[in-house]
């Protein structure tokens, strides 16, 4: 049986019905980040090349989009065992997917090798390209993305300014914060800062929710959350969302208060008199659910300055 290299598609708030492509064999990367889901990095490298025939890749994508229809899918999505762009043939799978289908392609990227002109004339031809930005101080960053020894971080942040000015396809940011390494406010603030210089289309702030590779790591509490989600806001405006655990896409009230309530909050920190006020207009009583709410464990009332936030309430991550 031949190697198949698409998976799902798999619902995603940011990508909606998303075909993945696993085009990096388990685990090459630039980085052994300490809260990646797949554990240590085991082949930690920077020198691009070719993992698998790219034109098997194409194949098993476009068999697998012909099993379920284009309808159902909004994005093919390079997001493998490790980082895409070590694939030294990407560009020709992009481009040859683009010949054969109208779906978007999107590119999930630690962004480190974005230095390299050959990496970003690759990635310029997708539609949209996801670059994660967990740290500006040189310290942080290797504490937190533990790089490869020859990746300067100075040539990595200027690699994604240059791709940022030259794309013309969606480009959005993520930014995973982990306690006590990279959540204190002067970090939030310059990585808030970077970030507007690039201007992506959404910046996302998000947190370990899966059992990390050193057990040690753990998420942010809820008023550094608010207060990341606030700093990032101050400079980037409603460009900012959380990913914090619920992947809810319906942000108005409908039948179920509850869920809708908790997509919301689990994205925007909502203030509490909009919440009471939001509830009232449904017909709901805002006392009762809001409290029926912080029983089960599922938000928390966080007080930032003068306003109090309601914000999801996450669950302590398990190995």
């Amino acid at each position: 049986m031949s190697k198949k290299y698409a998976f799902g598609p798999v619902p995603s708030r940011r990508l909606g019905r998303s075909l993945g492509v696993n085009n990096i064999p388990f685990k090459y990367c630039t980085y052994s980040c300490i809260y990646c889901q797949l554990g240590l990095t085991r082949h930690k490298i920077i020198t691009r090349r070719e993992f698998f025939p790219w034109r098997d890749i194409v194949a098993d994508v476009l068999r697998r989009i012909k099993e379920i229809g284009d309808d159902n899918i909004d994005y093919i999505t390079f997001v493998p065992d490790g980082e895409p762009t070590l694939d030294i043939n990407l560009g020709r799978e992009i481009d040859l997917l683009k010949e054969n289908t109208s779906i978007s392609i999107a590119v999930i990227t630690n962004a480190s090798l974005l230095f390299n002109d050959d990496v970003r004339n690759d990635l310029m031809i997708a539609d949209l390209v996801s670059v994660k930005i967990d740290a500006i101080s040189p310290t942080i960053f290797r504490t937190i993305n533990r790089p490869h020894h020859a990746l300067v971080h100075e040539e990595i942040l200027d690699g994604i300014q240059i791709f940022s000015r030259d794309f013309r396809g969606k480009l959005i940011t993520e930014t995973m914060l982990v306690s006590s390494v990279n959540d204190n406010a002067t970090e939030i603030e310059k990585i808030a800062k970077y970030i507007r210089l690039i201007n992506p289309s959404k910046a996302y702030i998000a947190i370990p929710i899966r059992p990390p590779t050193e057990s040690w790591v753990k998420p942010p509490t809820e008023e550094r959350i608010l207060e990341a989600y606030n700093i990032f806001q101050r400079y980037l405006g409603t460009r900012v969302e959380l990913l914090i655990e619920y992947e809810g896409e319906n942000f108005g009230l409908g039948k179920d208060p509850i869920s809708d309530l908790l997509a919301i909050v689990s994205v925007h920190p909502m203030k509490l008199e909009y919440a009471y006020e939001l509830l009232q207009k449904s017909g709901f009583d805002p006392c009762k659910i809001l409290e029926k709410l912080i029983k089960e464990d599922k938000i928390r009332i966080v007080k930032y300055k003068d306003s109090k936030f309601i914000l999801r309430k996450f669950k302590e991550i398990t190995k």
